[in-house]
């Protein structure tokens, strides 16, 4: 499925012209950030999106270029491993996608949030949708600079904690992964509330 721009064209018609699509990625993985994305695509953006689990690496190296070339806004939003442990993870995608707004540091008139869970709620101008980063064009967008900017951290780590596999699972549970923590317990990327059962 190629995402499009239908839904953000209906919401243009409805008099938003300003709609940003947002997504997360490394809600599930042991080690690592939580980082999400905010985009907001120009009218006609031609490239053919998808989910970023979808996509091959380096069809998302190239969109991920491409998306910050042509957006007419996007940010990213960080929130560390240690975060994690102490907000608790709902709090921690809300946390991230608001620190993604901040860094785009520009206007928007709606959002469109990939799932079923309204995080953003509190903003009065957002909308939830089931798999949104297959369907809507800036909430793929917001997937694809999620993912590589994650996965390019995760990697660059991998330098300093060889032992763990990071450059392949970029923080989540493969067998390799699960059987170094065994061996050699939590680096100081692990997220100790995610990590307890395979200690």
């Amino acid at each position: 499925m190629v995402a499009t721009q239908k839904l953000e064209s209906e919401r243009y018609s409805q008099g938003h012209l300003l709609v940003c699509g947002i997504d997360e990625v490394g809600r599930g993985s042991l080690a690592g950030p939580l980082v999400a994305a905010s985009v907001i695509l120009p009218v006609g953006f031609t490239a053919e999106l998808d989910d970023s689990k979808k996509l091959s690496k380096k069809i998302r190296a190239d969109l991920s270029q491409l998306i910050k070339q042509q957006a007419t806004a996007y940010g990213l939003g960080w929130v560390s491993n240690d975060e994690i442990d102490s907000f608790g993870l709902t709090n921690s995608v809300q946390l991230a996608y608001i620190r993604a707004l901040e860094e785009m540091n520009a206007g928007f008139s709606h959002l469109i949030i990939d799932g079923n869970y309204d995080y953003l709620s509190s903003f009065g101008v957002s909308e939830t949708l089931i798999a949104a980063d297959s369907k809507v064009a800036c909430v793929a967008a917001a997937s694809i600079l999620a993912k590589v900017e994650r996965d390019n951290f995760m990697i660059a780590q991998a330098e300093n904690h060889p032992a763990y596999g990071f450059e392949n699972n970029v923080g989540y549970g493969t067998k390799k992964h699960l059987g170094a923590l065994s061996e050699k317990g939590l680096s100081r990327l692990h997220r100790r509330s995610f990590c307890r059962r395979y200690l």
